[in-house]
This record gives structure tokens, sequence and C-alpha cells, in this order.
């Protein structure tokens, strides 16, 4: 008997997308003859390969992928149920181990959006957990121009009042201003005023600054930055994290990214569902036309899905 075309579909989405849908592959697979599970092999070529042999076997790559998306749903529970300097601790360790270009982001994401006490604290949970300083394993792991701009940032602890020197705020965005129009003599990257600024002034100074900046350049200092990644990415994250946030999760809800992007899904409303998904919420609303809910209903499964629309519906 073969399969019905409606459960071929179903169990098809199940295992499609952002984690799995496990109660469609508990209602259909275990119901299934044999005969019913051949014309599933057959019938699905992206999940099945034909063997010289004549039969139907995994395609590894795609055995592979399953993996990921099986586990996910227990990585997003054991992550809300760390403490968030472990938490944050084991997220820089993973991106270090994962190589300089999955890690610069997450670690500008975490030394920057966090408050100066919670970096400190994911800096003396990754002493306990690792037997290393934060910074000695940046240094060791990333070389280049991003070394001292990466080194700086989880090294911080910022002041966190209120109070801003307007007039230095408005002398600084005309030193980043000068740096990033004489990019093509120096990379702002390599500037050490520009570094110093970034990494050592409070979030509402940078704030000022960023304000400031415009009505210098007449563009925001991001966009400004499109040819220096790393320092785009720690400028939005310090002046407008939400903005950020929507991006990054935009980016992971897309069915073809790799499985380290659709990792971000997991990390930015795990780490966010305490602080501002509210604001972020309202922000991805308001950049790409659809509610952040709606988007993850219709790209996750199961489990997955359910925990994270449980997660960013705390706080409205």
């Amino acid at each position: 008997m073969a399969a019905l075309p409606n459960e071929l579909e179903a169990l098809t989405k199940a295992f499609s997308g952002h984690g799995i849908h496990e109660q469609a592959l508990v209602s259909i697979l275990g119901k299934w003859q044999p005969e019913e599970r051949k014309s599933f092999r057959k019938g699905s070529p992206h999940f099945f390969v034909e063997d010289e042999r004549n039969f139907e076997r995994w395609d590894e790559h795609h055995v592979r992928l399953l993996k990921h998306e099986f586990v996910r749903f227990k990585n997003a529970v054991v992550l809300w149920t760390m403490h968030p300097w472990e938490r944050d601790a084991r997220l820089a360790k993973e991106a270090l181990k994962k190589g300089p270009q999955y890690s610069y982001g997450i670690l500008i994401e975490i030394s920057c959006t966090r408050s100066a006490e919670e970096l400190l604290g994911a800096r003396r949970a990754y002493h306990s957990l690792f037997d290393h300083s934060l910074e000695e394993d940046v240094a060791h792991h990333i070389n280049g121009s991003e070394r001292k701009l990466l080194v700086a940032l989880v090294s911080a602890y910022r002041y966190e009042g209120s109070k801003v020197n307007n007039d230095a705020a408005k002398s600084e965005a005309k030193t980043l201003f000068n740096a990033i129009k004489d990019a093509n003599k120096r990379k702002p990257i390599d500037d050490e005023e520009v570094i110093r600024v970034l990494t050592t002034r409070s979030k509402p100074h940078l704030q000022a600054l960023y304000k400031h900046y415009k009505e210098i350049s007449g563009k925001n200092i991001d966009e400004d930055l499109n040819a220096d990644l790393r320092l785009k990415e720690t400028v939005q994250c310090i002046c407008t994290p939400q903005k950020y946030f929507s991006q990054v999760l935009n980016t992971s809800l897309k069915r073809d990214v790799d499985k380290n992007t659709k990792k971000a899904l997991t990390r930015v409303i795990v780490t966010r569902a305490d602080t501002d998904m509210k604001e972020i919420k309202e922000e991805y609303n308001k950049l790409y036309g659809v509610s952040l809910s709606q988007k993850i209903e219709d790209t996750a499964n199961g489990n997955y899905k359910d925990f994270l629309l449980t997660l960013i519906a705390r706080g409205g």
C-alpha cells in the first residue's frame, strides 16, 4: 500500500525547516507498513538516494542535517535554564571553536549588548569553566586587525550612568567621521582612536555620538561602515540593538542558511526573552512587515517552535 499524498507532504514538512515536527513523525511513521515506508523513500529523492545495489538509502548529508534539527529543541531548553553568565561563556567558547568568521559576530554581540556586570559575570564564568580568561582565548584565536577590537570589547567595563559629555560626543563623532572618510589610507579598525571610543565609552555616550555623526555625515555611522563589518556590528549592537537582533533573526529564519546561521534563532530568543524581546518584536515587524511570531510559525516545527513562541510571548 502506497503512502497517501497528504501524509507524504506532512512528513516532508516535518523534516524541513527549523526543528522537527515530532508529533507528525509519531502519528504517521508509527503506523506505516513496509510498503508505505518504501513509497516514502521512492518519493523523496531529496532525502534518499538510489544505491547501485538496488535499494534506497538515506542521503548522508541530510542525515547530518537532521541530527542538528532533532537536538535544536534540547539545546534551546538547556540554554534557557543556564545561568546567564554560564550561557554567555559557553556561547563565546563555542564561537571560538568554530573559527574566526563565526566567532567575531557572537563575541561582539555578547560584549556590546550585555551590561557591564553581565559581561564581567560571563568572564568570571569563562574562568571557572575553561581555566582560561576569555581575553586570553580571544587574543590566541583571533589574528589581524580584529584582534585589538575584540580583546578590548570583551575586556570592557563601561560606565553605566546616564551622564553624557555632549561636547566630547560631538568631537568623537568628528573623529570617527574623519577616520571612515580616510579609509582608503588606513582602515578605521586600525585607528587607535576609533577603537578607544567604541570599546571604552558608555552606551549613552555612543548613542549621542551616533546622532551627532548623522548630523555631520548625513548618514548613520553603521551605513558608512559597510566596508568594515566588525565595526558596523559593534556600532549596531551598542546604538541600535533591536535593529541588529531583528536582522540576525531574519537571516537565521531563512530556509537555505547553514546550521551555524540557524543557531542564531535559538541564541537571540533565549538571551533576549527576559530583556528587550518586546522592542525586538516591534522592530522586526517594522523592518519586515510581518510579526516575528508569524515568521517562526511559518518556518519552525514541533516542540522547538512551540518553545520559541512561548519565550517571545513573555512580556507582551
